[in-house]
């Protein structure tokens, strides 16, 4: 443990750094409320996405880096505002006519368009607890309408009310003048209506403890600002709900950045110290346009965990937090394979490399070993040429190339095969696109063919090569279930048909053989895929057969 937490205190990896950050608030005395929180913030307007998966996660991680450097205890809390009023009908949502009947009620009392839960914020919540629950998350669920209505706000909102004049002076610098003339921190819920009022304030009565205003038809109200009644502003409820819980540490996305200092002023005002911030970067949908959960572009949780593991999910979130990415479906495979071959390194690592490899801070510290004997890519590109429909297909080529694999001995591996197949049919098979080979294309695929058929042509073909180079390496022994024979095969071959850069020659294997402009190390390919299954997918290719 002592090595590991020397390694933490000087790893450059991001949470580590961060919890180093966060130690510090605490050199000289440890909090009086006897633990470090940690929150985030969901705003369930619209169906829980990827980048509020992508929040929780990346404050877990920094929250057990922090537990590797301190023995002071933690919590997370993950904080729903579903107080909100909801001011559109989000577009990927049924029942939109009924959905228009209720905008400007709290998400919490707008019915559920789903018809599963009492309302459509219960809706969300339920939701957005499940997919953290599907990755393990620890944390504690708190509901902004049951946070207001229970009291636990109360005390909060009676000081804001006592230092209503100093929040507004935060609030109105950051202002247009307009909107100065109407803004009030406080939102009145109408006693009536039930809907979230914008409107300004008559009197705010501090030793009441109450609100004056008139609703939009003129009429006047009086309405205490606790038990549920009134409803701060989300600005300064992001302040205000630091201070009534203490919180310690929040990150947020770049959009929120320009407000840091509303929402810290606040918090002090109200009579807590601000938490530590981390900002992250925006995710990208595929025309570069930021993700959002009303719009429902970019890819779902589900969607993701259709063709991908959870850890894979996880690595892609890891990844440089302060620069934006995009966030589609073509990122997946990439993921995949970078994941396990952080696995495969993590074995051999000393506990410096180690806490600075992105799996320790996926697993916790608990890495387990890598089953994908055949990498994601490669698996794609057996989905292609043998037209598997399932990955019990797949494992008929898997077998013989790793006969001591097996769906039960390689969970990970079976579940790759399926996500494979799965990846192909809905995103591959759809834009590939098979040409003709040119005729030094044809003459090369047609000896490569030759080659693979007979091991004299093979050596012939690598011989020719390294005359042609001059170098005087040995011949190879013959070896036709070695990817390495297989891949000097492949490269004799467009050596010694004058392919300049030798690129090209692998660029029409991929084109005119998977319909790709890319693919896999062709001769690892062979060996997966079966040498007399490549001869046949050869000749297809050559009579035209596989568009």
């Amino acid at each position: 443990m002592s090595d590991l937490r020397d390694a933490a205190m000087s790893t450059k990896a991001w949470p580590f750094e961060e919890a180093r950050r966060l130690l510090k608030r605490y050199e000289k005395a440890p909090p009086e409320k006897g633990h470090v929180l940690f929150e985030t913030g969901y705003g369930p307007s619209g169906l829980p996405h990827i980048g509020t998966f992508g929040e929780v996660l990346r404050t877990t991680m920094i929250r057990r880096a922090f537990e590797v450097i301190s023995d002071i205890p933690t919590r997370l809390i993950c904080f729903s505002d579903d107080l909100d009023g909801m001011r559109k009908v989000p577009g990927n949502v049924p029942n939109q006519e009924m959905m228009q009947e209720h905008l400007q009620k709290p998400l919490t009392s707008v019915p559920d368009p789903f018809g599963t839960h009492d309302s459509f914020g219960d809706h969300n919540n339920a939701m957005l607890r499940r997919f953290l629950d599907t990755f393990g998350f620890e944390y504690e669920f708190y509901s902004a309408t049951e946070f207001y209505r229970s009291g636990k706000f109360d005390d909060v909102l009676l000081r804001a009310a006592e230092r209503y004049d100093d929040v507004m002076k935060i609030m109105l610098k950051s202002l247009r003048e307009e909107r100065r003339q109407t803004y009030s921190i406080f939102l009145p819920i109408h006693p009536e209506t039930g809907r979230v009022l914008y409107v300004p304030m008559k009197n705010v009565d501090a030793a009441r403890g109450e609100i004056t205003f008139d609703d939009e038809d003129g009429k006047e109200w009086t309405l205490p600002v606790t038990g549920g009644n009134v409803k701060l502003q989300w600005k300064p409820d992001f302040g205000a709900r630091w201070a009534a819980l203490g919180v310690d540490f929040e990150m947020y996305g770049k959009d929120h950045s320009t407000n840091t200092p509303i929402y810290d002023g606040i918090c002090r005002v109200l009579g807590q110290r601000a938490p530590e911030h981390f900002t992250y970067e925006l995710f990208l949908d595929d025309k570069g346009q930021k993700i959002s959960k009303s719009s429902g572009n970019g890819i779902s949780i589900d969607e993701w965990l259709t063709y991908a593991s959870t850890e894979s999910l996880s690595y892609f979130m890891y990844q440089k937090p302060k620069t934006a990415k995009r966030l589609f479906f073509d990122v997946i495979p990439r993921a995949m394979d970078e994941y396990h071959q952080q696995l495969r390194a993590y074995v051999a690592q000393d506990a410096k490399q180690r806490v600075n490899n992105p799996v320790y801070h996926i697993h916790n510290g608990e890495v387990p070993a890598s089953d994908m004997v055949v990498p994601f890519s490669m698996l794609l590109n057996l989905a292609s040429a043998s037209s598997a429909e399932d990955k019990s297909q797949m494992w008929g080529f898997i077998g013989k190339y790793a006969p001591d694999a097996s769906p039960e001995t390689h969970p990970g591996l079976d579940a790759a095969a399926g996500y494979a197949v799965r990846y192909f049919n809905d995103f591959v098979k759809p834009t590939k696109v098979f040409r003709a080979p040119t005729d030094q294309e044809r003459a090369a695929l047609e000896d490569l063919a030759a080659a693979l058929r007979s091991s004299d042509v093979a050596l012939d073909q690598i011989a020719r090569k390294n005359a042609a180079s001059g170098s005087d390496d040995p011949l190879p022994e013959t070896d036709y279930a070695n990817e390495d024979f297989l891949q000097s095969i492949v490269f004799a071959v467009g050596k010694n048909h004058g392919f300049e850069p030798l690129r090209d020659w692998f660029k029409a294997i991929y084109e005119v053989l998977l319909g790709a402009s890319q693919g896999p190390r062709f001769g690892g390919f062979i060996a997966l895929y079966g040498v007399e299954e490549s001869i046949a997918l050869i000749e297809k290719g050559l009579a035209g057969k596989l568009g």
